[in-house]
């Protein structure tokens, strides 16, 4: 499978401007080639964390806007953004996957980011998401859950490739780095990490969006420009990698 990161600047709280700014990236993408492609965190608002009035309905224009440009490019296409369900007025920061047939999948991001006040305004999901593109077995991960090794560790028997999108400032960007490396390395499966770039909120962004292999190789990366990077996710490499090292059958739980 072919997968897109599109690394790109967002319009502050201003979806139509945002919408209006993927739309060429996107069509360059699938032009490209590309059946998967990621956006950003809050792609549609920027990381919005301090108002009330910043969710949109499930389903609503960010959704659908994903949809629009997936059933008109015929690819699979995906990026997080606030949704409010249940009649809970605090929104999911929710990674939506519009697929060119209509359907969705979505992943509620678990752990929202208290050290940015995410927690004051966001609900936190409480359930893993694996959903399979071209027959590739793909993991749904936010931003801050990259700390979270255990929970990349549980999925990992059934992962080909983890999709995390962010909003990961500069002043942590060896964190991230790292952080998409470790989780590669030690579940020996792909990690997608598509980050955005440009100033919001009163931080600075710079990109590193990074495509990395079951062995810890980078295989695609961006460095602090608004860019596209592409490559290609084979799960047989998944496969041959994890029969060659099988180190994943020692891992033990003792918690």
């Amino acid at each position: 499978m072919k997968i897109a990161v599109i690394q790109h600047d967002i319009a502050w709280a201003n979806r139509e401007a945002n919408f209006a700014a993927l739309i060429p990236l996107i069509a360059q993408s699938a032009d490209n080639g590309a059946q998967f492609i990621v956006l950003s965190e809050m792609f549609s608002t920027g990381f919005v964390v301090d108002r009330d009035d910043i969710g949109e309905p499930l389903g609503g224009p960010s959704s659908q806007f994903l949809s629009r440009m997936a059933q008109l490019h015929n690819v699979s296409i995906c990026g997080s953004c606030p949704e409010v369900q249940d009649g809970d007025p605090r929104p999911f920061n929710s990674f939506v996957v519009a697929h060119p047939t209509g359907s969705f999948d979505r992943y509620s991001k678990i752990h929202p980011f208290t050290y940015g006040g995410e927690d004051k305004h966001f609900r936190a999901g409480d359930s893993f998401v694996t959903i399979a593109v071209h027959d590739v077995r793909v993991s749904l991960f936010v931003c801050y859950d990259l700390r979270f090794a255990n929970e990349f560790w549980t999925l990992a028997p059934d992962t080909d490739a983890y999709v995390i999108p962010a909003n990961w400032p500069e002043s942590r960007r060896e964190h991230w780095v790292s952080l998409l490396t470790s989780r590669a390395i030690e579940n020996q499966a792909y990690v997608v990490g598509c980050n955005r770039v440009g100033t919001g909120g009163g931080l600075h962004y710079v990109g590193d969006s990074r495509v990395i292999d079951p062995l810890g190789i980078v295989i695609a990366d961006a460095e602090s420009d608004e860019t596209i990077i592409y490559a290609d996710i084979d799960p047989q490499v998944v496969s041959t990698v994890r029969e060659k090292f099988p180190f994943l059958q020692d891992r033990r739980n003792l918690i």
